[in-house]
């Protein structure tokens, strides 16, 4: 392993940290990482010797379950790695802005990228939305995601990080690479979220709604009344699209699984739509076997056997085939919030973002953080 010569720095060199930090967990369970750099990075331990790489090197993390190991730095406690202004940090195919803090967890570490707002926004929305779409469907979603974050760093509980960077939260893949048009639609909307009675929530969003959204406590299973922006919507642009109507054939095996786990025995014979929501939105989903029948969540079915084969739960038709069962059905996704396709047709004709916006979270308002 080349070693890499840490030079230490008599006078310590701070980078100022904007506002508030987003934490964004890029890998966990790691026992050796690499990290390559475009340039002068900053290497040192917390509230400790500030050491640095002034020309571009792979740097190889390593830990033996007690000590991280970085070049000559050997530490028990968390390494941070920090680029100087427009150097990039290349972690598994993405670069990244940001600093990139390695800690110890257990046995292995985990890899996280302390950012900003608006760098984190850069590498969310071309993953969330193409970078290709209309401006404003792009400023809609930059929108969508910057309320989504604020919420999620308003309500985490975990310590080490803010946001997982895939679909457990946002798509993100740093903000290295930025698209023009994203830039502009971050830019153009600079600091503004969304409110309902002057108080953040939830913007969920989703590819496809399937001709309308529904209420979210469908989705999270939340008790009590749901606040007004997140009821649901009608949806006129979504026809369009290819991810509008669709047909796809579920193994037997993997629909035995599931509801094996789920407490009934046997081979699944036959499946109905159980309960509906008001857009036609299956609940639930009533498994017969020769063992007897169950009523089960048609959302979490969908998680187990894959969202990209049952696209979503607006199902027109389930029939039973040699292979297993054929479903057909409207959108893509869980259908709360946003509908991505909706915005795209929406910004096509001539809307711009905020039109957008008031149609998929009617009553809500645009609010300067």
């Amino acid at each position: 392993m080349k070693k890499i010569l840490l030079t230490f720095l008599t006078a310590l060199l701070c980078v100022p940290l904007q506002a508030q930090a987003i934490r964004v967990l890029l890998a966990d369970g790691q026992k050796k990482a690499q990290v390559q750099t475009s340039g002068l990075v900053y290497i040192y331990e917390q509230d400790g010797k500030k050491f640095k790489v002034s020309k571009p090197e792979t740097l190889s993390i390593s830990y033996n379950g007690k000590t991280l190991t970085l070049g000559e730095l050997k530490s028990k406690k968390t390494i941070i790695i920090e680029p100087a202004k427009g150097v990039l940090l290349t972690f598994q195919k993405n670069t990244y802005t940001g600093k990139l803090y390695a800690i110890p967890k257990g046995n292995t570490f985990r890899i996280v990228e302390h950012t900003d707002m608006e760098n984190y926004l850069l590498g969310v929305l071309p993953y969330e939305m193409s970078y290709s779409w209309p401006l404003e469907s792009l400023k809609a979603q930059a929108v969508a995601a910057r309320t989504y974050t604020f919420m999620q760093l308003k309500n985490n509980k975990r310590t080490d990080f803010d946001l997982y960077n895939d679909t457990r939260d946002q798509m993100y893949k740093g903000s290295g690479k930025v698209y023009d048009s994203v830039r502009k639609a971050v830019d153009g909307t600079h600091r503004l979220v969304l409110t309902y009675d002057k108080e953040p929530f939830h913007t969920y969003y989703h590819a496809n709604c399937g001709g309308g959204t529904d209420d979210a406590k469908i989705w999270t299973g939340a008790k009590g009344p749901t606040i007004k922006p997140l009821q649901g919507a009608s949806c006129a642009y979504d026809k369009k699209s290819k991810s509008y109507s669709w047909k796809n054939t579920i193994s037997h095996k993997s629909i035995n699984q599931f509801v094996n786990k789920n407490g009934l025995q046997g081979s699944v014979k036959k499946i109905k739509v159980a309960s509906k929501t008001k857009s036609q939105r299956a609940i639930n989903l009533e498994f017969t076997t020769s063992k007897g029948k169950k009523t089960l969540s048609c959302a979490k079915f969908r998680l187990a056997v894959g969202a990209s084969r049952l696209k979503s739960c607006k199902l027109t038709d389930i029939q039973k085939t040699a292979s297993g069962f054929s479903f057909t059905g409207h959108g893509y996704g869980h259908g709360i919030g946003m509908c991505q396709d909706g915005a795209k047709a929406m910004a096509l004709a001539g809307k711009n973002y905020k039109q957008i916006l008031s149609n998929y979270f009617p009553s809500a308002k645009l609010t300067e953080l």
